[in-house]
């Protein structure tokens, strides 16, 4: 038996409750629970008949995880999903992505590769926990691609420090600290990238599979440096804001003194009449 999953980063939230709403679940979902849609539920969406085996895992934090669908399966449902979530770039869905199967191989081992994982019996918490892995690890990638962009934008202002240059406002700075600050949120409370599945506290198999998969992802290490990341960064802002309101003060105050000068003449001036 193998699964195949592909998983997309496509948004930084998503309501699941409102597509519950829609799909007449009643349930109402927590942050860290994922919205799994398959048979009869998932074929309303698909106006067609779903392939066997197929499931959708839908991730509060914008990671959708497809379990056996095909490519055409996929476009109908990011369709779908971007009446709900209007933000969602539908020509680029694709862009942060992960493939990954798993393979069933009695007798053998738990192995894991690049591209698999081979188990040797199939439990029903193994394709859950290998979706919410993976969609962690490609919401990672898609934070770490924002970090990297607003690390190149602060780089450029410290090159412009170094040439004694600071054009930077208190608009820029306030709109550059909301980047780390949303970036921050997404990572840590959204992402929850230390947070546990509840089947792992009951289940000591599906704990250390967990784990281990976790660790060969290396989510707690990414997470770390993008945690060290994002404190180097904040220090930085605090830096440039703290060196822009002292020249904007060292400027205030040669106007206070221009003044002062151009009073001290007139009233000479004054003087001599």
């Amino acid at each position: 038996m193998n699964l195949e999953f592909k998983t997309y980063a496509v948004t930084n939230e998503i309501d699941l409750n409102k597509i519950a709403v829609e799909c007449g679940i009643k349930k109402k979902y927590t942050w860290e629970e994922p919205l799994i849609l398959q048979e009869g539920i998932l074929e309303t969406i698909l106006k067609e008949q779903a392939r066997e085996g197929e499931k959708v895992l839908v991730f509060s934090f914008g990671s959708i995880v497809f379990i056996n669908s095909d490519a055409r399966h996929t476009e109908i449902f990011m369709k779908y999903l971007k009446n709900v979530k209007p933000d969602i770039d539908i020509e680029h869905y694709n862009t942060f992505k992960d493939d990954y199967n798993l393979h069933l191989v009695e007798g053998e081992e738990i192995e894991f590769t690049d591209s698999f994982v081979q188990i040797p019996n199939m439990e029903l918490f193994y394709p859950e926990l290998i979706s919410i892995v993976i969609a962690k690890s490609v919401a990672l990638e898609r934070i770490e691609e924002k970090l990297g962009k607003i690390l190149d934008n602060i780089e450029s202002k410290i090159d412009n420090l170094e040439k004694g240059k600071l054009n930077i406002g208190n608009k820029e700075l306030a709109s550059t600290t909301s980047k780390i600050v949303r970036h921050e949120y997404n990572t840590i409370a959204y992402i929850m990238i230390l947070d546990k599945p509840d089947i792992t506290w009951v289940n000591s198999e599906a704990a250390h599979f967990y784990e281990r998969m976790s660790e060969f992802f290396e989510l707690n290490d990414r997470y770390e440096v993008i945690k060290s990341k994002t404190e180097i960064l904040k220090s930085i802002v605090d830096g440039l804001s703290s060196i822009s309101h002292s020249m904007r003060g060292l400027f205030m105050e040669w106007i206070v003194v221009i003044l002062i000068v151009i009073e001290v003449v007139l009233m000479i001036l004054d003087l001599f009449k």
